[in-house]
C-alpha cells in the first residue's frame, strides 16, 4: 500500500520544554544565597552547593553562555580552567530563567525573584493597563519603574543589614529604570574601562567585613548580536573579558568568593527564509494578531478579543514542529515563568508563548528592523542559550 507522501506534524509537547531550575539553581537564586551567606535576614540559601564567604563578588558577562566558554579554551584559558568549578564545584552550569534574556534576567539576579514575581518576562512585554508594548531592557514607553517592579533588590536589603554593597558599571547605567528596579543598592560606581570596573570592584569588596558586590560588561553581547558568536570581533571580546576575569580574581582580598556567570548564552541564526521567518510578511501567523512582543525566539504573542483560540491553534499549526507553543495559562502552569505569578505580572504574558527548539526565529522586518538584523539571537529554553556559568574563585 502506497503511503500519502505528507503527515501530520509531530507537535512539541509543552511539557517538554526544558524549564529553568528556578529554586536550586538559576540566576535568580544566586544572590538570595549569598545574601543567606551574610546572614541578611529573611534570606535562604536555594543553591545547596555554594560555601558562604565573608566577602561576594557577582562578575556578570553579558552573554557569554555555557556552551561558549567551553567551546572556546583558546580565546578563553582562564574562564575555561574555571569550568570545574562551577556551581560549588560540580562542574555544572546554573539556568538563566525565561525567556533568556538581559532585562529579564538581570531583575532576576538583583530582585532574587523569578519572572513571574519581579514582572520583567520579556524583551518588550505588553502593559495591561495601556495596552502599549513596553520595551523592558530601553524603558520605553515611560513606565513608573517601582509600579513595574515594586519588590526591593537584594542589594538594597543587604545594605541595611550592613553589608557592604556596592555595583561598579558602565556609568550610562546609573539612572536607567533598569538599574534602579534591578540593581540598587549601596554605593553605584561608574567606571568607563573593564580594567577600572576590575580594579574598583577588588576595592569596594575589601573595604567591608561583610561585603557584596556586583561588577558588569556588556560587549560580548553586543558583538554577538552585531556578528556571531561565530566571527573573529566575538572571539576579539571573549579573549579580553577572560584578561578582565583574571584580572579581578588576582586582587581578591582575603575570604573573598568571586562568581563569574552571564545572563544568557547565544546562538547564530542563518539569513535563509527556513531559518527567519518574518511575521510582518505571514499573513498566517499575524491573523487575530494585535501585538507581538517578546523577541526571535521568545515570543509573546497579543491576540485581538475573542481570537485567542484562534491564533493558538494557527501558531501551533505553522510552527509548533520547531517551536514550544502554549497559551498563557499553559506556560504558566508549566513553570516557565517560575513556580509563581503575580497579579500584576499575569497580562504581561502573550495570549500564546512561543519559544523556539531548533534554529529558528520570527523577525518583524517593519516594526523590528534592528532586532531582526542581528546574527546572534537568544531568548529560549535550549541548553545554549538557558545554561550560564556560576565560575568560582576564592582566597
Amino acid at each position: 500500500m502506497v503511503q500519502p507522501a505528507w503527515q501530520d506534524p509531530v507537535l512539541l509537547p509543552v511539557d517538554t520544554a526544558p524549564v529553568p531550575e528556578y529554586g536550586s539553581g538559576s540566576l535568580s537564586d544566586l544572590l538570595p544565597t549569598l545574601a543567606a551567606g551574610l546572614g541578611v535576614p529573611g534570606f535562604t540559601a536555594v543553591i545547596p552547593e555554594l560555601t558562604p564567604a565573608d566577602r561576594n563578588c557577582v562578575f556578570l558577562i553579558d552573554g557569554l553562555g555555557w556552551e561558549q566558554i567551553k567551546a572556546h579554551p583558546d580565546e578563553a584559558p582562564f574562564l575555561h580552567s574555571l569550568l570545574p568549578t562551577s556551581r560549588g564545584g560540580t562542574g555544572r552550569p546554573i539556568t538563566a530563567g525565561f525567556p533568556a534574556t538581559t532585562a529579564t534576567s538581570l531583575a532576576s539576579v538583583g530582585t532574587g525573584r523569578p519572572p513571574g514575581e519581579h514582572g520583567l518576562p520579556g524583551y518588550t512585554a505588553r502593559n495591561p493597563e495601556t495596552g502599549e508594548l513596553m520595551n523592558q531592557l530601553r524603558w520605553q514607553p515611560w513606565t513608573s519603574p517601582k509600579a513595574w517592579q515594586p519588590y526591593p533588590t537584594v542589594f538594597k536589603l543587604a545594605d541595611a543589614a550592613g553589608v557592604r554593597t556596592a555595583q561598579v558599571s558602565a556609568p550610562a547605567f546609573e539612572q536607567t529604570p533598569l538599574t534602579k528596579i534591578a540593581l540598587s543598592g549601596g554605593s553605584f560606581l561608574g567606571r568607563l574601562s573593564g580594567e577600572e570596573r576590575m580594579d574598583v570592584a577588588a576595592e569596594r569588596l575589601a573595604a567591608g567585613d561583610r561585603s557584596l558586590v556586583y561588577t558588569y560588561y556588556s560587549e560580548v553581547d553586543g558583538k554577538g548580536h552585531r556578528f556571531g558568536v561565530d566571527s573573529d570581533a566575538w572571539r576579539g571580546q571573549l579573549m579580553y573579558v577572560d584578561g578582565l576575569a583574571r584580572r579581578l580574581a588576582e586582587q581578591l582580598p582575603p575570604r573573598s568568593a568571586l562568581y563569574i556567570t552571564a545572563d544568557h548564552g547565544m546562538i547564530d541564526i542563518p539569513f535563509d527564509e527556513q531559518s527567519r521567518i518574518d511575521f510582518d510578511e505571514d499573513w498566517e501567523l499575524s491573523a487575530g494578531v494585535a501585538l507581538l512582543g517578546g523577541e526571535g525566539r521568545a515570543r509573546h504573542v497579543y491576540a485581538v478579543p475573542g481570537a485567542e483560540n484562534d491564533v493558538l491553534t494557527v501558531w501551533r499549526e505553522v510552527l509548533g514542529e520547531q517551536f514550544w507553543v502554549a497559551s498563557r495559562d499553559e506556560a504558566i502552569a508549566a513553570g516557565w515563568f517560575g513556580p509563581k505569578i503575580d497579579e500584576r505580572v499575569h497580562g504581561r504574558i502573550g495570549d500564546v508563548v512561543a519559544a523556539a527548539r531548533d534554529d529558528v526565529v520570527i523577525t518583524a522586518s517593519v516594526n523590528e528592523p534592528h532586532e531582526s538584523a542581528m546574527v546572534g539571537m537568544h531568548g529560549s529554553m535550549t541548553p545554549v542559550e538557558q545554561f550560564v556559568p556560576l565560575l568560582e574563585v576564592r582566597s
